[in-house]
C-alpha cells in the first residue's frame, strides 16, 4: 500500500461524508418540516416520541443533528427535558438504517436480481435519475429529490472507493500487526470513540468498519468494541452545541451521553463475560459487513429496551447532575429563537410560524384590553398592556433578524413564501400593540382630567368595539390557519370600521355644537378613533398578505382596484352584511341652548338700570336731541345682546362647526414616544 492508496482512502471517506451531507440536507427540505414539527406535539406520550424520533432520524440521516436541534428547542423554551428523552432514544434506532443499506455491498451472487440489490450496482442508475431530475425538474421539490438521488450515489461511490482501497491491506503483514491493537477491548472502544468524534458521524464510522470487514481481516471480537465506541463518539457534536446555552439546554447532551454510556457499560460487561470467562469461539471468527449492521442494530435497540422504562429516572438524574436555580434562569436574557434551529431550516420555519402566531394573538389581546381600559380605566390592565407592547417589540426584532438569516438557507418554494409573509406581518402585529399603548395614554388622561363620554357616544363606541374585536379575531384565525377565504372578509369589515369612525366623528361635532361634550373630550375622542382606524388598516394589510401568499397570480393593486370599482361581488356582499350588523343607533342632536338662567337674570338687571337712567334724564329735562340719542343707543345695545328679542330679529348666525383637530395634535405616538409616556404614567400613578 503506497501513498496514493492513502489518498484514495481519504478521498473515499470524503465522498462518503459529502454524499451523506447532500442526501441529509435535501431529505430535510423534502419533508417540509412536517416531521420535525411533530416534535413539539409529543409531550404527553413517550412512545410516540420514540417512534417519531426514529422516523425523523431516518429522514434527516443524522442523530447528532436531531440532538443539536433538541438543544436549540430547549434553549428557546419550546420543549422541556422530559419531552426529549423519548426522541433521543428513537434517534438511536433510526441511525441504524444506513448500516443496513451499506451491508448490501457484501452480497455475493451471480443472480441478476440479487446482484442489483448491491448499492454499487444500482447507484449509477440512481445517479442518472437524479441528474435528470436536477436538469429537467420544473418544481423545487423535484430538484431536491434529484439532489437526494445524487447524494446517495456519491455516498455509495465513496463506500466503494474505500472498500477497493483497503482490500490490499488484507495481504500486508504491517496491517495485521496493527489489528492486534484493535483486538484489545479497551483500545477498540477508545479508537472507535475517537475516530467518530473526529468525523462527527457514527454512520460514517460504521461504514468504514464495514469496508474493513469486507477484507475478511476484522473479527467479531474487534468489531464489537469499535461499534460501541462509535456510538459514544457520536455524542461529541451535541456536546459542542451546548456551548453558550442555558443550563436547562445543557442537560440535553448530558442525557444523550448518559444513555450511550449506560448502554456501552451494559454491552461491554456482557461482551467481556462472553468472550473471556465463557470463551465463546464466535468472537474469533471474521465478521461480515452484514454482521456489523446486525450488531449495531442489536446494540441500539437492546439499550433502548433496557433503559426506556427508566426514562423518568434518567431525567431526574440529569437534573441532579446539572441543577438549575430560579435565580440563574432569571438572570439569563430571554431567548426567543435559538440559532441552532438553523441546522434544520424547515423546523426553523415552522418554529418561526408558531412564534408569529403567538405574536398575532398577543397583539389582538393587547388591543382588546385597551378598548376596555378606555371605557373603564384599570391601572393594572394598563401596565399589562405596556408590558405586552414591550414583549412584542422584542419578538419583532428577534423574528425579523432570525427570518433574514433563515432566508439565506436552502429552502423549498413554499417555505420561502412563508418567510416573506411573516416578515410582512410581524410589523403589522407590532404596530397594533403600539396603538394599544396609545389607547392606555388616552384612558389615563380621561381619568386624570375627570372627563367622560356622553351616553350616546358610549353606545357608538360599543358598536365600534365589537367591530374591531371581530376584525382582530378574523385576522388571527386566518393567519393561524393560513385561510385566504377567511382573509377576504377583512377588507369589507375594515371599510365599515372606517365608515363608523367618520360617522362618530361627525356626530361628536354636532354634540360639541349643542354643548353635550367638551372640546377637550373631542380631541381625545379624535385620537381614539384614529387609533381604531389604523388598527383596522393593519388587519387589512395582514389579510391582503395572506391572500397574496396563497395565490401566486394575486396582485394587491388589482385587488384593491376591483374593490374601488365595485367589481368584487364577494366584497360588496360582505360589506352590506357588516353595514347591517354594525349599524349605529339613530341620532338626533339637541338644539343649542340660547342662554342659561343666570345669563337671563343679568340681562334683566342691565335693562332695569337703563330704564332708571332714562327716567332720571327726563326728570332733569335733558335736551331732546340728547334724549333721542340715548334712546337710540340703548336700542342698539339691546339689539346685539344674545338671547334678547332684538338680538333674534337682528338675525345673529350660529357659530361655524368646529374643525377636526390637526393630525399633528393627536395622540397617535410612534414607538420612540412610548418610553417617555410610560414614565409619565408611572409618575402619575405614583402620585395617585
Amino acid at each position: 500500500m503506497d501513498i496514493y492508496s492513502i489518498f484514495s482512502l481519504c478521498g473515499g471517506l470524503a465522498f462518503f461524508l459529502f454524499g451523506m451531507n447532500v442526501m441529509s440536507s435535501n431529505l430535510k427540505k423534502v419533508t417540509g418540516g412536517q416531521l420535525q414539527g411533530t416534535l413539539q406535539k409529543l409531550t404527553s406520550n413517550p412512545f410516540k416520541g420514540l417512534l417519531f424520533g426514529a422516523i425523523i432520524t431516518i429522514a434527516i440521516q443524522s442523530s447528532s443533528a436531531l440532538t443539536v436541534m433538541l438543544v436549540g428547542m430547549v434553549n428557546s423554551g419550546i420543549m422541556e427535558l422530559s419531552q426529549t428523552v423519548g426522541i433521543i432514544m428513537g434517534s438511536d434506532i433510526g441511525t441504524t438504517l444506513t448500516a443496513w443499506i451499506l451491508s448490501l455491498n457484501g452480497i455475493r451472487s451471480d443472480n441478476i436480481i440479487l446482484s442489483l440489490l448491491k448499492p454499487q450496482n444500482f447507484s449509477p442508475i440512481v445517479a442518472l435519475i437524479g441528474v435528470i431530475l436536477l436538469m429537467t425538474g420544473k418544481t423545487q421539490k423535484k430538484r431536491d429529490l434529484g439532489s437526494i438521488f445524487c447524494g446517495f450515489a456519491v455516498l455509495m461511490y465513496g463506500m466503494t472507493l474505500m472498500s477497493t482501497t483497503v482490500a490490499p491491506l488484507a495481504e500486508m503483514p504491517q496491517f495485521r500487526k496493527l489489528l492486534v491493537a484493535f483486538d484489545h477491548p479497551l483500545a477498540g472502544l477508545l479508537i472507535g470513540t475517537a475516530f467518530t468524534a473526529v468525523i462527527q458521524s457514527s454512520a460514517a464510522a460504521i461504514g468504514v468498519l464495514q469496508a474493513l470487514a469486507l477484507t475478511g481481516t476484522i473479527s467479531l471480537g474487534m468489531a464489537v468494541p469499535l461499534v460501541i465506541g462509535a456510538n459514544i463518539g457520536t455524542c461529541v457534536t451535541a456536546m459542542l452545541s451546548a456551548i453558550g446555552v442555558s443550563r436547562k439546554a445543557k442537560r440535553v447532551p448530558i442525557l444523550h451521553v448518559g444513555i450511550k454510556v449506560l448502554g456501552a457499560v451494559i454491552w461491554m460487561v456482557l461482551y467481556l463475560i462472553l468472550r473471556y470467562p465463557a470463551s465463546v469461539q464466535v468472537f474469533g471468527r471474521p465478521v461480515s459487513s452484514f454482521q456489523v449492521a446486525v450488531f449495531h442494530t442489536i446494540f441500539n435497540i437492546g439499550t433502548i429496551l433496557f433503559l426506556f422504562p427508566f426514562s423518568r429516572l434518567l431525567v431526574n438524574m440529569t437534573e441532579r447532575i446539572l441543577p438549575v436555580t430560579e435565580e440563574e434562569e432569571g438572570s439569563r436574557p430571554r431567548i426567543l429563537l435559538d440559532r441552532r434551529l438553523l441546522l434544520s431550516p424547515e423546523l426553523a420555519v415552522r418554529t418561526c410560524r408558531e412564534k408569529t402566531i403567538e405574536m398575532a394573538r398577543l397583539a389582538r389581546d393587547s388591543y382588546t384590553k385597551s378598548l376596555d381600559v378606555v371605557l373603564k380605566y384599570d391601572k393594572e390592565t394598563s401596565k399589562e398592556i405596556i408590558e405586552m407592547e414591550d414583549y412584542l417589540d422584542y419578538m419583532e426584532d428577534e423574528l425579523n433578524n432570525f427570518l433574514i438569516q433563515l432566508s439565506g438557507s436552502s429552502l423549498s418554494e413554499w417555505n420561502n413564501k412563508q418567510i416573506s409573509e411573516m416578515l410582512h406581518c410581524i410589523n403589522d402585529f407590532e404596530r397594533i400593540s403600539d396603538h394599544a399603548a396609545n389607547m392606555t395614554v388616552i384612558a389615563k388622561r380621561i381619568k386624570k382630567d375627570k372627563l367622560g363620554f356622553s351616553p350616546s357616544a358610549l353606545q357608538e363606541l360599543e358598536v365600534l368595539d365589537k367591530a374591531l374585536n371581530e376584525i382582530l379575531d378574523i385576522m388571527v384565525v386566518s393567519f393561524e390557519q393560513d385561510d385566504d377565504h377567511l382573509a377576504l372578509r377583512i377588507e369589507p369589515l375594515e371599510e365599515q370600521i372606517d365608515d363608523l369612525t367618520k360617522i362618530i366623528k361627525n356626530r361628536h361635532i354636532q354634540r360639541l355644537q349643542s354643548g353635550e361634550c367638551s372640546g377637550e373630550m373631542g380631541i381625545l375622542l379624535n385620537d381614539l378613533l384614529t387609533n381604531c382606524s389604523r388598527v383596522s388598516d393593519h388587519c387589512s394589510n395582514v389579510g391582503v398578505c395572506i391572500i397574496q401568499t396563497r395565490n401566486e397570480t394575486f396582485g394587491t393593486h388589482g385587488y384593491m382596484q376591483e374593490i374601488k370599482a365595485g367589481m368584487h361581488s364577494g366584497f360588496i356582499e360582505d360589506y352590506e352584511r357588516y353595514q347591517e350588523k354594525y349599524q349605529l343607533a339613530p341620532f338626533t342632536p339637541k338644539k343649542k341652548k340660547k342662554k342659561d338662567k343666570k345669563g337671563k337674570e343679568k340681562d334683566k338687571d342691565k335693562k332695569g338700570k337703563k330704564k332708571k337712567n332714562a327716567a332720571s334724564d327726563a326728570e332733569q329735562k335733558l335736551i331732546p336731541e340728547q334724549e333721542s340719542a340715548d334712546t337710540e343707543r340703548s336700542a342698539e345695545e339691546e339689539a346685539v345682546l344674545p338671547g334678547t328679542p332684538g338680538g333674534e330679529k337682528a338675525g345673529k348666525e350660529l357659530p361655524e362647526p368646529l374643525h377636526e383637530p390637526d393630525p399633528a395634535e393627536t395622540l397617535d405616538f410612534e414607538k420612540e414616544d412610548l418610553l417617555p409616556l410610560r414614565e409619565l404614567i408611572e409618575m402619575e400613578e405614583g402620585d395617585d
